[in-house]
C-alpha cells in the first residue's frame, strides 16, 4: 500500500515521502495516529503542487542547517558529570545532556534529533555523535565525558 508521510518517522522516511508500506501497518498504525495518508491520485497531486511550492524554503532550511553544521566542526564538546574512582559515571550521558551543550554554544538542536553511537555512556572519555540538522544534513559530532 502506498502511503504519504505527513509527518517523520523514524525507519520509514520523512515528511511528505510516499512510501510503500504493508496494508496492516497503514491502517492499524500510521493512518489512525495521523502520521500519514493514502497515496490516491488526487493526494500525489496535491503533495506535487505543495513541493512545488515549498521549494525555495526548502533550499532556504537547508542552508541554514548546513550553517549550523559548519559552526560546529571544529568543536568538541565537554560534558560534565560526576565520576567514581574507576572513570564510571554516576547514571549515564544521554541526549538532553549533549542537546544542551550544543546549545550553550549557540545552535538549537532538537534532541530527538540526536543519536549516541554505540551504548549507553557510562565512562569518562571521548565519544560521538550523530546529529540531524535537516533530512540531508547529517553530521557526526565528537564530545567528551569530563569530570565535574
Amino acid at each position: 500500500m502506498e502511503i504519504i508521510l505527513k509527518k517523520d518517522v523514524e525507519h520509514l522516511g520523512y515528511a511528505n515521502d510516499v512510501v510503500k508500506v504493508k496494508e496492516g501497518y497503514a491502517r492499524n498504525f500510521l493512518l489512525p495516529r495521523g502520521l500519514a495518508v493514502s497515496a490516491t491520485e488526487s493526494e500525489k497531486k496535491q503533495l506535487a503542487e505543495t513541493m512545488k511550492q515549498r521549494s525555495h524554503k526548502e533550499a532556504k532550511i537547508k542552508a541554514e542547517a548546513e550553517k549550523i553544521a559548519a559552526g560546529l566542526t571544529d568543536k568538541t564538546l565537554k560534558i560534565g558529570a560526576k565520576a567514581g574512582e574507576n572513570g564510571k559515571i554516576f547514571g549515564s550521558v544521554n541526549t538532553i545532556q549533549i542537546a544542551d551543550a550544543i546549545r550553550a554554544l549557540g545552535f538549537e538542536v532538537d534532541r530527538k534529533n540526536i543519536k549516541l553511537k554505540g551504548d549507553a555512556i557510562k565512562a569518562l572519555g571521548k565519544y560521538e555523535a550523530e546529529v540531524v540538522f535537516h533530512r540531508d544534513v547529517i553530521k557526526t559530532i565528537p564530545f567528551e565525558v569530563v569530570e565535574e
